[in-house]
């Protein structure tokens, strides 16, 4: 058996990418998608036909409407080829508007519905800063499912837990980059990889806490640098991998076990935590690494939408 298929019977696997020619040959459940990773995708020559042809179909209509009809348009390929649910992310410059994301999120779902493409299909993505957590909790309450990404720190998926976010995506390579880069030269890459991959860590730190306090918010490692992460999360309710680390998993057949028990957590000393704004963001401001990632995950989702932005006015 190979690592991709040892990987699926304890973690339900989810393709990382736009290119949903590529899905078909890992059989992922679900599969999650960035306006980065739309961008990538448009500028193949298989995809650019969804672009010309969404913005010939829109052409008129203000640029945020496109954008959306684009992603939906996408999200809705991307529904054929899996059994799942997509993920599709709202514009991140609204990222520090709960009002503008909970309306930019209703239009999102408005446009799958029309392609008669049910709710429970489709996790809308926001950025896990306090006002993306507060929209989210509002979608959730009107049943539109939510997937809580760029989140870095404890005190986000805390926060996601009492939003009861449908699923959050903590991005273990960008914490791995970060640490990384802090350490220089001292940087020992066996010494700090699988287990004791910060990166690593920090999903099951949030998924033991989650698995102890019965939160029922899934957790979705995302964000991998390496297989070695991947595999010491195994067993995690999730994992969003990218078409390129999928294809590295099924051609290899080391022996794969399970690294995340959630039955093993009950036993472990992990204080129950609330946060209101004020402690939230000042959590988050202690935590450096979190708020550097944050803010730089926020400014390159915002650069590539206006990039997408740019290709569509072309189209």
């Amino acid at each position: 058996m190979n690592q991709l298929d040892a990987l699926k019977q304890f973690t339900t696997v989810v393709a990382d990418t736009g290119d949903f020619k590529q899905l078909a040959q890992f059989q992922p459940q679900d599969a999650t998608t960035n306006p980065s990773l739309i961008l990538k995708a448009v500028q193949k020559p298989e995809y650019a036909p969804l672009l010309t042809e969404t913005v010939a179909a829109h052409r008129g209509q203000p640029l945020d409407v496109v954008m959306d009809h684009l992603l939906v348009r996408f999200g809705c390929e991307i529904l054929q080829t899996i059994p799942g649910r997509v993920s599709t992310e709202v514009d991140a410059r609204l990222s520090f508007d709960t009002a503008a994301t909970v309306a930019r999120a209703r239009r999102i779902m408005a446009l799958y519905e029309a392609q008669g493409i049910s709710r429970e299909r489709v996790l809308i993505k926001i950025a896990s800063t306090w006002e993306g957590i507060e929209a989210a909790a509002e979608l959730q309450r009107e049943g539109i499912r939510c997937n809580l990404t760029l989140l870095f720190a404890f005190c986000q998926a805390v926060a996601c837990g009492q939003a009861k976010a449908q699923l959050i995506s903590p991005f273990v390579g960008r914490i791995y980059d970060w640490y990384k880069k802090s350490a220089g030269a001292a940087w020992d890459e066996a010494a700090m990889s699988g287990a004791n991959d910060p990166g690593v860590q920090s999903v099951r730190a949030i998924f033991s806490y989650y698995k102890k306090h019965g939160i029922a918010t899934e957790v979705m490692g995302a964000s991998f640098r390496n297989v070695g992460q991947i595999t010491a999360l195994a067993g995690c309710d999730l994992l969003t991998i990218s078409p390129e680390l999928l294809a590295q998993l099924a051609a290899t057949e080391a022996p794969l076990s399970l690294a995340l028990n959630a039955a093993a957590v009950q036993a472990m000393d992990l204080p129950a935590v609330r946060y209101v704004e004020a402690s939230f963001r000042l959590a988050l401001n202690e935590d450096a690494m979190a708020t550097e990632k944050l803010a730089e995950g926020i400014r390159a989702f915002c650069a590539d939408a206006v990039k997408l932005e740019v290709l569509m006015q072309k189209g």
